[in-house]
């Protein structure tokens, strides 16, 4: 189905069973950052494992897919180490500078607005908690990001209903 090697990049919590992160690693196999601090992350950590994990592949056949507060760190991750991969899919990216950035997560803050070395695509939608649109759109720009606003969407996670998310493989498949 995809050409290029997929790492699932979870966020805090670490995209559950039923999210679609797991549906399509299991479907697909595609690979997933395991981090060792799921629930109070420091993102040095995150940032460090995320590269640790990327030494394992060719990175210029290797496309990153990032969901929530793993946005960040793949943002952070790209600004400290000079690795260009094929590309990223950034979906629903938890915005660490607001009031509803989950407590206990420490070094996500501020938010890198820099220009990626590599095609990405933001998904966002229009009622998620953790991002309005329009800071999801300062994201995207800033991050030379395609921008997709998928509408009332939620945190496009399980609890706003999804799970299989067919229409976001349809997105990852424009990178690949």
């Amino acid at each position: 189905m995809f050409q290029s090697n997929i790492l699932l990049i979870p966020g805090i919590g670490n995209s559950g069973l039923q999210h679609w992160q797991t549906i399509w690693g299991r479907r697909y196999g595609f690979s997933r950052v395991k981090q060792q601090e799921w629930e109070t992350p420091a993102c040095a950590d995150w940032v460090s494992t995320l590269n640790t994990c990327v030494q394992k592949y060719d990175t210029n056949n290797l496309i990153l897919v990032a969901h929530s507060a793993a946005c960040a760190a793949l943002v952070r991750w790209a600004q400290q180490y000079d690795v260009k991969a094929k590309g990223a899919l950034l979906v629903a990216p938890a915005d660490a500078d607001a009031a509803t950035f989950p407590e206990g997560a420490i070094g996500f803050s501020p938010v890198p607005l820099i220009k990626l070395p590599f095609p990405s695509i933001v998904v966002a939608s229009t009622n998620d908690y953790f991002v309005t649109l329009e800071r999801a759109q300062q994201f995207a720009t800033a991050w030379g990001s395609e921008f997709i606003d998928i509408g009332d969407a939620g945190h496009i996670n399980v609890s706003s209903g999804y799970g299989e998310w067919d229409a976001g493989l349809e997105i990852l498949k424009k990178l690949d």
